[in-house]
């Protein structure tokens, strides 16, 4: 996870092209991009595949606009997270217009190293209704829930993703979740997690 802006000499270094200033860039990256995209569109045929790919788009183009990227006194994360949050859009609206899956043109050398069917099957079944539960929140709560939870943001860096103030970001926060427990408990009849 990337928090704050990264060490200005790395940055600058990176916007540079220099390789091992942007190895280290896309290290810090890469780990809070992937969490922020298979929080925002879940599994796709029992595994994170199409999620994980967006998080690669999402790190190219950051890479891409690096060249550009000018510091305008918000967390280099805004940077990112904004980028993000539009592929993943971009994402579905694909998925939306496409939603067959890509067929596999031979077998594999190896085995498959993911879980098996039964674990898949509990992943997914806990992951959609954990999604359901969450698209029943408002846009605003439920990207400050991904970002603070999924991600693990700071609420500072968070309110400057969304344009929002920290405690703003805390109080929606807690107003989310508090609505997630009522939902869990009127829709699936159990409380959700503190």
């Amino acid at each position: 996870m990337i928090q704050g802006s990264p060490d200005p000499t790395l940055l600058s270094r990176a916007q540079r092209g220099e390789a091992s200033a942007m190895t280290t860039l896309f290290e810090l990256l890469r780990p809070g991009v992937v969490r922020y995209c298979r929080a925002r569109l879940g599994p796709v045929g029992g595994g994170f595949a199409t999620a994980d790919d967006v998080a690669q788009e999402v790190c190219l183009a950051v890479f891409r606009a690096l060249p550009r990227y000018q510091d305008q006194g918000r967390p280099f994360s805004a940077f990112v997270y904004a980028i993000a949050s539009n592929k993943v859009a971009d994402a579905r609206r694909a998925a939306a217009r496409d939603p067959s899956v890509a067929p596999i043109e031979g077998l594999p050398d190896r085995a498959d190293p993911t879980a098996g069917p039964e674990e898949q099957a509990v992943a997914s079944e806990v992951t959609s209704r954990l999604t359901a539960l969450l698209l029943r929140l408002p846009d605003r709560q439920r990207e400050i829930l991904v970002l603070r939870v999924a991600v693990g943001l700071p609420s500072d860096e968070v309110g400057a993703v969304l344009g929002m103030s920290a405690a703003a970001v805390r109080v929606s926060q807690s107003r989310a979740l508090a609505r997630l427990r009522s939902l869990a408990q009127d829709v699936f009849d159990e409380v959700a997690a503190a």
